[in-house]
């Protein structure tokens, strides 16, 4: 009745992520965000596949979630052109989730995948200079 959902696996990979958040510096903390956003699309890709609505759904919530609560909302509003520019990108991709846990398109999932994979890439890339500038060590 009162017994855990998780598996050992799930749980060791949810003590990974605790841990990792922990000691993360703020550009980290994005990284670990677009990594979240990702696995959680293959779950809903995966979903789709086998026709795992409640999985779909629950998965599209968090992925929707972690753009909106956590990607859009660590935008700088004095950000100017690039912070701007990234908002009206997460506001695409929020709509896109939404049509798609609407529709159960698994193209529209693989564009919005896309896109996060994209801008995951390039925060990665800066990862280092942005560091170095803000004082923390690589």
């Amino acid at each position: 009745m009162f017994g855990s959902t998780f598996s050992p696996s799930q749980a060791y990979s949810r003590i990974s992520v605790d841990t990792s958040v922990i000691g993360a510096d703020p550009h980290k903390l994005i990284e670990l965000l677009y990594q979240g956003a990702d696995d959680l699309l293959i779950a809903v890709d995966t979903a789709l596949r086998n026709n795992d609505i409640a999985t779909k759904g629950e998965s599209i919530t968090r992925v929707i979630r972690i753009v909106d609560e956590g990607l859009k909302a660590a935008l700088n509003p004095q950000g100017g052109e690039i912070s701007a520019n990234l908002e009206q990108l997460y506001d695409y991709i929020l709509r896109r989730l939404l049509e798609a846990n609407r529709t159960n398109d698994r193209v529209i999932v693989a564009e919005v995948r896309s896109l996060l994979q994209e801008l995951h890439s390039a925060w990665k890339a800066i990862g280092p200079a942005a560091r170095k500038a803000d004082g923390y060590r690589s």
